[in-house]
């Protein structure tokens, strides 16, 4: 006999749940977690590919290879099907995601002795944008990941829909909720009433935004201009300066564009900007994260960082030994206020967007439920208590609440 199972295919985190007895059930993954990293290590010694928290590892223990992460955010573009040498073999970005796919059906059915063959997997309320040409097309891809993983049936469900079925909003009758679920890649908002028939969804909206745009942003602002974003260059021919290029900057802080900046062609464009360079030294830096393949390195010292700025401390520090020993770039929680500004105003428009879908203003608006391990910055509910002042804000499951709600709907 087979069974459902509901999985939650994050931009940064995964998780997976059934139901027993009626209830969800979580999937223990690694090391007994409930949530397993949504990365990738293509180990160059061993050749093996390790998947989660040993690819984590793997990075941080300096092992030589190639690192991914967010290819969530890949689904719907060309390179979703573009064969590339990777290892000993050339894979498509779909054979990638479908092997991650593989290893959470896999530990599911050693850890229950079931067989699932079906899947309720969630999915942003937009994978890139309302009316984006793309957006059919991330759903067809990730079907065809779940597919090749093994899988015979594939649903989809909001994932802002899957954590207003879970949130329990069916012990207050006719209630008003609205979910905010900031994820690594995107930021969704659902609207729902809720009934003794159930929860009935009223406006779905979403925006393309997460906690890997809130690194980005840091990123570029603190951790860029020591590696020479900014500064000037010597023209090659006549006298005078231009700026530095800002294009190797932003890829460097862009978690799904990392492995592709450490080409030939940036090394020797890099070295020349280091000869024509006003500021060298910084220069010099951005020279050894590219030789080094440092990029992942500093896209997680800055992620540490945001954490400890966001729990309020003024000393915190984006923390860059791995280029330069003892170079830090001080980070406090004005400053990260400064750098996501207008993630928050994205975020506002985002809310009141859903509310004018729905026809409702915001003072109906009796709970905002949060989920996503990025609802946790309190530039996130900061934004959402001035919208909505008069509701009460819950964040009792952050973690769970779409695996669970999408268990559940697997079921029905």
């Amino acid at each position: 006999m087979t069974h459902a199972i509901g999985i939650d295919f994050g931009t940064s985190n995964s998780a997976a749940a059934y139901l027993v007895d009626g209830k969800p059930r979580m999937i223990p993954m690694a090391d007994g977690q409930m949530t397993m990293p949504t990365t990738f290590f293509f180990n160059q010694e061993t050749r093996r590919t390790l998947i989660g928290e040993p690819a984590n590892q793997a990075l941080l223990d300096g092992t030589e290879g190639r690192f991914m992460r967010a290819l969530k955010r890949v689904l719907g573009t060309k390179l979703m099907h573009e064969n590339r040498q990777i290892l000993h073999e050339r894979v498509t970005f779909v054979d990638i995601i479908a092997r991650f796919l593989n290893q959470i059906k896999t530990r599911a059915e050693s850890e229950t002795g079931l067989t699932f063959d079906r899947v309720m997997s969630g999915r942003p309320v937009v994978f890139h944008g309302a009316n984006d040409p793309r957006e059919a097309q991330a759903e067809e891809d990730l079907r065809a990941c779940y597919l090749a993983a093994g899988f015979t049936h594939v649903d989809f469900m909001a994932e802002p829909e899957a954590a207003a079925i879970a949130s329990g909003a069916l012990e207050q009758s006719r209630m008003v909720g609205l979910i905010v679920d900031v994820g690594g890649g995107t930021s969704d908002f659902s609207l729902f009433r809720s009934g003794k028939d159930g929860v009935q969804i009223m406006a779905n909206h979403g925006v393309r935004i997460g906690g890997t745009d809130f690194d980005r942003a840091i990123n570029i602002d603190w951790v860029m201009p020591l590696l020479g974003k900014g500064t000037e260059l010597r023209k090659a021919m006549g006298s005078g300066t231009s700026p530095t290029p800002n294009a190797i900057f932003n890829d460097l802080a862009t978690w799904e564009k990392i492995p592709f900046v450490y080409t030939p062609q940036n090394s020797r464009m890099v070295a020349e900007m280091v000869r024509l360079s006003q500021e060298p030294e910084k220069l010099s830096r951005l020279a050894t994260v590219l030789q080094d393949e440092l990029g992942h390195e500093l896209a997680f010292a800055v992620e540490r960082g945001k954490i400890a700025a966001n729990s309020g401390a003024d000393d915190a520090q984006i923390v860059l030994n791995a280029v330069q020993r003892g170079l830090n770039a001080p980070l406090s929680p004005q400053a990260v206020t400064s750098s996501l500004a207008r993630h928050a105003e994205m975020l506002a428009e985002g809310a009141q967007e859903t509310l004018r879908m729905a026809d409702i203003d915001a003072g109906q608006v009796g709970q905002v439920i949060y989920v996503g391990g990025s609802s946790l910055m309190s530039m996130v509910s900061d934004t959402m208590r001035a919208q909505f002042p008069d509701a009460h804000h819950s964040f009792s499951e952050v973690f769970t609440a779409v695996t669970d709600g999408l268990a559940i709907a697997a079921n029905r």
